[in-house]
């Protein structure tokens, strides 16, 4: 009995070691690449697969858990549908880990559905997930990923094409010139801050979208079949560009950047911890990236940003929505403000160091900073707790159980 009490200890804390003892070597190598090798930003190094792999070394530890240290009742849907029953063997560990399509610039992935694809059971457990007989078929067909992989891979040629003009031409450094901080005006300044952030999306455009199409050529990342009947090969894409560039709020802009770190992040952190899960999530999203001043500017101005747009969403929406015009003016006002918000608050992240950021911000008057802070203290907040949510959660996944 007390072996018994002794294991289930291990398995119930065995995830808690693995996050730190992962995320823990992540930021020393951070360190050390910075202020003691002093690699520069674009110097391509170790750091970058490494990051993945913290990622799935800790999404697999949280996914043992649950499937080996946790009762089904306490699971969330997903939890439940990701949640590894049997320990990997090595060789499993290590494929997961290593595997030539993710190691260099990922996306990470659940380790369910890689073990699912190399035992060539991927699309097929997608597909069954459809009623194809009521569509006319007599067997499941079998999705090609060829369009998928064209499609982005001319998208990685187009902003390719971008990068190596728009961004040659708008370099971040251009926001430190003395014409920027102490001769434009207010306007000028907003509209140039945005202009300059536009032109350095398209090296991450480019590096998650043949990410992406490396996976789907090997015939990883079926995701199902959409409400049109059309095969989905977006289980792994790491953005939706046209959501990010149309977004209306910031919480839709941040869901569809770095869509799989993002997951990742809520999966071990914002679904687990007990109080300010934003919070800690954006906090962790920092210490992930790596020690770069500029990082901790942008993920903690987030937080504010974050809070204030949730509190303006929650008492100001609703009187839009009684007509398409007034529906179409607040789309096109909370479009204007989330591209101006994001431009400023991930300028700290292409800058990088603590003396440009605060001559932008303080050439910025830190309005966003200011008006964010007012919006907290005086507006009333409307959130659902935390616990709630979770409870909530739990709460349909039981019933689910019991129907």
């Amino acid at each position: 009995m007390s072996y018994g009490i002794m294991v289930t200890a291990s398995v119930s804390n065995i995830h808690r070691y693995s996050f730190f003892v992962a995320m823990g070597y992540l930021t020393i190598c951070h360190i050390s690449r910075i202020y003691i090798f002093h690699y520069g930003i674009l110097t391509t190094d170790f750091s970058g697969p490494l990051m993945i792999v913290t990622q799935k070394i800790t999404t697999l530890a949280f996914q043992v858990h649950d499937g080996l240290g946790r009762r089904a009742e306490d699971l969330s849907t997903e939890q439940h549908r990701l949640a590894v029953k049997a320990k990997p063997s090595f060789l499993e560990y290590l494929s997961y880990l290593l595997n030539f399509m993710s190691v260099i610039a990922g996306p990470c992935n659940n380790f369910k559905d890689y073990v699912a694809f190399i035992e060539g059971r991927h699309t097929h457990m997608k597909l069954l997930e459809v009623n194809w007989k009521e569509k006319g078929f007599h067997s499941l067909p079998e999705p090609s990923p060829t369009g998928a992989v064209i499609h982005k891979l001319c998208m990685t040629l187009v902003s390719l094409l971008l990068f190596l003009t728009l961004t040659k031409t708008f370099p971040a450094t251009c926001l430190a010139d003395d014409w920027f901080v102490h001769r434009a005006n207010f306007l000028a300044r907003l509209c140039y801050l945005y202009v300059v952030m536009q032109a350095s999306k398209p090296k991450y455009y480019f590096a998650w979208t043949l990410a992406d199409a490396v996976n789907n050529a090997a015939g990883f990342g079926f995701s199902g079949v959409d409400k049109n009947g059309n095969f989905c090969w977006d289980l792994l894409s790491n953005l939706n560009i046209w959501k990010i560039e149309t977004a209306t709020s910031f919480k839709m802009y941040v869901d569809n950047w770095n869509i799989q770190t993002a997951s990742w992040l809520k999966r071990v952190c914002y679904e687990r911890v007990p109080r300010y899960p934003t919070v800690l999530t954006f906090i962790l999203s920092a210490l992930w990236h790596g020690v770069y001043p500029g990082y901790y500017f942008t993920f903690l101005t987030g937080i504010l940003v974050t809070l204030a747009a949730r509190t303006m969403r929650n008492n100001y929406r609703h009187y839009f929505l009684s007509s398409k015009a007034l529906k179409a003016v607040y789309d096109t006002g909370t479009w204007a403000a989330t591209q101006l918000a994001i431009s400023y608050t991930v300028a700290p992240f292409v800058l990088l160091a603590v003396e440009p950021t605060i001559s932008l911000y303080k050439s910025m008057y830190f309005y966003l900073h200011i008006i964010s802070l007012l919006i907290i203290l005086f507006l009333p907040m409307k959130p659902q707790a935390h616990g709630q949510r979770r409870s909530q959660t739990l709460n349909s996944v039981n019933k689910k159980k019991t129907d």
